[in-house]
């Protein structure tokens, strides 16, 4: 590109900065090597204009041309800006795609056009690149626009609301939206923004509130009673659960017929992780005691397991009464009732099989000899010809639970494999590994181990421990209040108790999950009686965000096994909150805070406990404030701050005046005093209430009170005692005193000072109240002072906030006094 003949470009001073700045920046090796050579430099075209700088900044002219010609490559980018400059706007974009700014916004198609490449010399032609707009979504024209001229379309809210309105969330669980919910994967019926703006409470319990209270207020009750209320090191009151606390605690709720989930699984915790009461002489050996430990243990969870499936072991058997006696038998050996197995066999004339049944569990020789005789009918190919449920009883005799191998013959002697538990329920067929599958003296951990291992082969037909709401025994899907996915399969809470117990690796951060307890995949009343129960009171598994323990020495010397000082574990902590949001939702308030008392951070706790309060200050009530602070130990000033910030937001200011001072939050019921209370009353003249709303804060930490309150105090004392100063002097007999005289001397000083400041105190001059007030004040301390010493005003009043009769009346008294004195000097 060559520059056109009689055509000069000097680029000014912010110009040459750029290109420095750009070449210094921009500028590769490999572009340097490739760049074209500049043409040599024509002395006779000496830019005139570079001369007289260059000789007056003391540089030799043909050096400082050198080194512009170099540098900057005055001809060339002056015929490159001239070229550019008269082609078509369009092409101008297009010739120049590697502009772009620092800090250019994408969206509005000002960032780079092109693909990034090195830039080339000033003096090399650069070809133009296609346009590429980068941005996903178009800008819409306002003339195509649907919203043009309907922003402030009042009766279709969607329309003129429709991207700015977002979900927002209230108390007690309601949600306010626009349109209709959806989740991800739905689609929704109508494209088009929604007019109606809608309320929905979103279930948090899987049962109705009422139900759902009871339950809650039971279990909370018995937990209130082992868990005592201290003050921690900073004063916040925490509940600290007793060790007595068990899950033996919460079983004894529950009558002894009670077959419900919630009362089996009290049980069932009480069975593997409460202690026991060996009673056996302390002579025997460590090994012995533990064996003792391991048949006890395992006796306390085979009763809870058995009780566990004994409803649905009697539904079986009503179904299969009348069909075949072999099914009976073997329907009460999948729930472990072998006193009522053996007198159906005997029922059925099978004397034999009754003997056989009363043997169970057997030694290891009575297993062999089952396992023989089941050998040799499948050697003999007689298993063909056998009743099948009769096969399956002498199998779980033998201890095989999982498949029973038939004979492989053809035809009529073909005798398929026999799975045992199929066609039963988890806890079932969880059963018959611990009642049949092992001996008596193994732990529970080989049963566990020993059903895992079935449920996962699918050849055995063994049931996945799928929670109690979703057998197709226990109750219909479609009356649950939540939609859960079809993926969703969280194990049985019963499954987890076990898994527990069984696995020392496994933390209740993989248990406590909601939907293995109910429906409600936001349900967290079980699993949090269960973390207190498991990790605060039996101190058998925690959470696995739980921080390192610190081990504090304790006094005299004494150490103790447990950490006084614990690891802080955020999981805890949500899992109290979400309970809490629970109770609140229905109304229990004290319940909720009671779960919030066992926050481990004392910020935490007292932030939580404050909002939640806050949140419902309209039902505290006499009775419910009693029960705070007397069974909770809440500090009465929570309770009042909480009731002063509803009295605010139902317009009784007083009421939360008081409420804040007996909050002790000084502040708030300063600032009410000074923008609520006192401006009526300056109004009424009523200088009594001025004094007792603002002695109250006389020695409390209050910010700014020199010059906010008390300069109302001020203002009663003036209005007070100038008339009674005034009073004095007028008398004829009076004898000047000392004192009245110093304190009339201050007030002169004073009161100038303090009307300048009034109208400070109330700084919106637009509010009628507080301009009439400022008024009132003014007006009442320029009349009492005029009256005393007119002189002591030497400011102008403002008089926005004076009337002109009292401006009059104050240029009246000065006059008249300068005229006083006049005479007296004369």
């Amino acid at each position: 590109m060559q520059q056109s003949e009689g055509s000069e470009y000097v680029p000014s001073h912010h110009e040459d900065e750029e290109y420095v700045s750009e070449e210094y920046e921009e500028t590769s090796e490999e572009d340097e090597d490739t760049s074209v050579t500049p043409p040599p430099v024509d002395e006779k075209r000496v830019d005139a204009s570079v001369i007289p700088w260059a000789r007056e900044i003391g540089v030799e002219p043909q050096r400082m041309h050198v080194m512009q010609s170099t540098l900057f490559r005055l001809p060339e980018e002056a015929a490159a800006f001239k070229e550019v400059s008269q082609l078509p706007a369009r092409r101008r974009l297009l010739q120049q795609p590697n502009l772009s700014r620092k800090h250019s916004r994408d969206s509005e198609g000002d960032g780079l056009r092109a693909e990034s490449r090195p830039r080339a010399s000033f003096a090399a032609n650069v070809e133009p690149q296609p346009f590429k707009p980068t941005r996903k979504y178009a800008r819409v024209d306002s003339s195509a626009s649907a919203v043009r001229g309907n922003e402030s379309l009042l009766v279709d809210a969607g329309l003129a609301m429709g991207r700015s309105f977002r979900v927002g969330w209230g108390p007690g669980g309601k949600i306010v939206h626009v349109g209709a919910l959806c989740g991800v994967s739905s689609k929704s019926k109508s494209s088009a923004n929604s007019s109606v703006v809608h309320i929905t409470t979103v279930p948090v319990f899987s049962t109705s509130e009422k139900e759902a209270s009871e339950r809650a207020s039971r279990l909370l009750s018995c937990n209130l009673q082992h868990s005592p209320i201290e003050h921690d090191a900073d004063g916040v009151p925490c509940a600290n659960p007793s060790k007595d606390l068990s899950f033996s605690s919460f079983a004894s709720l529950f009558p002894s017929n009670d077959r419900s989930f919630e009362a089996n699984l009290f049980r069932l915790g009480q069975a593997l992780f409460d202690h026991l009461e060996l009673s056996v002489p302390d002579a025997l050996g460590a090994d012995i005691r533990a064996k003792i430990a391991i048949m006890r243990r395992r006796r306390a969870f085979s009763d809870c397991l058995q009780s566990a499936v004994a409803s649905s072991v009697d539904s079986d058997v009503r179904g299969r009464a009348a069909e075949d006696w072999a099914a009976t038998v073997y329907a009460f050996l999948t729930g472990n009732q072998l006193d009522k197995a053996c007198d159906a066999a005997i029922d059925a004339g099978n004397v034999k099989l009754a003997t056989l049944l009363s043997q169970v569990p057997g030694d290891q020789e009575f297993r062999e000899d089952l396992r023989m005789q089941l050998a040799l009918w499948q050697e003999q190919r007689i298993d063909a010809h056998i009743d099948v449920n009769v096969r399956r009883i002498y199998a779980l005799l033998a201890g095989v639970v999982d498949i029973l191998e038939g004979s492989k013959g053809t035809g009529p002697e073909r005798c398929p494999d026999l799975s045992l538990a199929a066609d039963l329920d988890w806890k079932r067929a969880f059963g018959l590994h611990l009642w049949f599958g092992q001996r008596m003296d193994t732990p529970i951990a080989d049963a566990f181990t020993s059903y895992c291992r079935a449920s996962e082969d699918t050849s055995t037909n063994t049931s996945q421990p799928i929670p109690w709401y979703r057998e197709s025994s226990a109750s219909d899907e479609s009356e649950f209040l939540w939609k859960l996915p079809q993926d969703s399969h969280p194990p049985d809470a019963l499954f987890s108790l076990i898994r527990l117990f069984s696995e020392p690796s496994c933390s209740l951060s993989d248990i406590l999950t909601p939907l293995s307890f109910s429906s409600s995949p936001v349900d967290y009343r079980l699993p949090w009686h269960l973390y207190i129960v498991l990790s605060r009171c039996l101190r058998v598994r925690d959470f696995a965000d739980r921080g390192e323990p610190v081990v504090d020495s304790l006094p005299n010397d004494e150490t103790d096994n447990e950490p006084r000082v614990e690891g802080h574990s955020p999981s805890a902590d949500l899992l109290a909150n979400s309970y809490a949001h629970q109770l609140e939702k229905v109304g229990l308030i004290q319940e909720a805070v009671f779960v919030l008392l066992h926050i481990e951070g004392s910020a935490g706790r007292r932030r939580a406990i404050k909002d939640l309060l806050s949140r419902s200050a309209s039902r505290l009530d006499d009775y419910m404030t009693r029960g705070l602070v007397g069974s909770l130990k809440i500090p009465l000033t929570w309770v009042n701050e909480a009731k002063a910030t509803y009295a605010l937001s139902e317009g009784a200011v007083y009421r939360a005046y008081e409420l804040y001072l007996s909050a002790e939050m000084y502040n708030a019921a300063h600032n009410i005093a000074v923008l609520e209370l006192a401006p009526d009353a300056v109004i009424r003249e009523d200088l009594e209430l001025l004094t007792n709303l603002f002695q109250k804060f006389v020695g409390q930490p209050v910010d700014d009170w020199n010059l906010r309150g008390k300069l109302f105090l001020d203002y009663v004392h003036a209005m007070t005692r100038l008339p009674k100063l005034r009073e004095h002097i007028i008398q004829i007999d009076a004898v000047p005193d000392a004192s009245q005289a110093t304190e009339l001397e201050e007030l002169s000083r004073s009161v100038p000072k303090l009307i300048s400041l009034l109208p400070d105190v109330l700084p919106d001059h637009n509010n009628l109240r507080y301009k009439a007030a400022l008024s009132e004040m003014i007006t009442g301390l320029t009349l009492q002072l005029d009256q005393v010493r007119p002189l002591a005003i030497q400011s102008q009043l403002r008089a926005p906030l004076t009337t002109e009769a009292t401006r009059l009346r104050h240029i009246h008294a000065t006059a008249y006094e300068r005229f006083l004195r006049t005479i007296q000097v004369a």
